[in-house]
């Protein structure tokens, strides 16, 4: 029986999506992204392009806790070159999201009304431009109802629903692909691009998942658990990249 906490079970979930996308460049906002992007180069997908974060494309970035390491470069990448791999479709981002909603529909730029907004958020950051232009995933590290709402304030992130009436020219890189959150992982493998529930974590349960959605998902029968990490992944990741288990503490293990 694993001994695996619910945020490795979450970051092998982030590694998992990378899974097939050879040599584009891997960005990430969280710590289990974070941690994903960097065990999926280490095992299934070695040829990710990953940043030290400053402007070159590195073999290995350094772990997300514990010491760093001397990093061999492997090609120059300043911030504006990254638009090209961005405008390029060559990317996939995994994005946070303060809200989503079932089309996958993103914001994280403000709370309430856009002209005066109850709380100021991140802004609109790159999200419109990452949306219609290359493969997008978001994490949500604590899903509830106000995040997975039926509605968001503000669309920071292009959904399926928009996306399609919009110019084909302009959405060719469009693919929001996957949610995967403290309690499950989804995707829009539904006729009409609707959010479908792919799997659960260990733990928890449908009705559990279904409580903290503020919207209506699809869900095909009997959903399958979150597979849970590899002996292997699991030294990895608690030797290599996160020694210090700093994961914990974006993903408190349930009591």
């Amino acid at each position: 029986m694993s001994d695996a906490t619910r945020g490795e079970i979450c970051a092998v979930a982030c590694a998992d999506a990378f899974r097939g996308n050879d040599e584009i460049l891997a960005s990430c906002f969280g710590t289990a992204p974070a941690i994903g992007a960097r065990l999926a180069k280490m095992t299934f997908e070695p040829d990710l392009l990953m940043t030290d974060g400053i402007c070159t494309v590195v073999d290995m970035p350094n772990p997300v806790s514990g010491e760093g390491h001397e990093q061999v470069v492997e090609a120059w990448l300043p911030f504006r070159t990254v638009f090209d791999h961005l405008w390029n479709g060559n990317r996939h981002v995994i994005m946070a999201a303060s809200q989503i909603d079932q089309f996958g529909n993103q914001n994280f730029a403000c709370i309430g009304e856009h002209a005066k907004p109850k709380a100021q958020l991140l802004g609109m950051r790159g999200a419109p431009g990452n949306t219609i232009s290359h493969t997008t995933s978001y994490w949500v590290a604590n899903q509830t109802a106000k995040v997975f709402v039926p509605e968001v304030d503000v669309v920071s992130g292009v959904g399926h629903d928009r996306a399609a009436k919009l110019p084909t020219e302009s959405t060719q890189g469009h693919d929001v692909r996957l949610v995967i959150s403290n309690l499950a992982v989804y995707d829009f493998e539904t006729p009409d691009k609707r959010m479908r529930l792919q799997s659960i974590h260990p733990g928890v349960t449908v009705d559990q998942v279904v409580e903290n959605t503020g919207f209506e998902l699809v869900i095909d029968g009997d959903v399958p658990e979150t597979r849970i990490p590899t002996s292997d992944e699991l030294a990895l990741i608690r030797e290599k990249i996160d020694p210090k288990g700093v994961l914990g503490r974006e993903v408190p293990n349930p009591e």
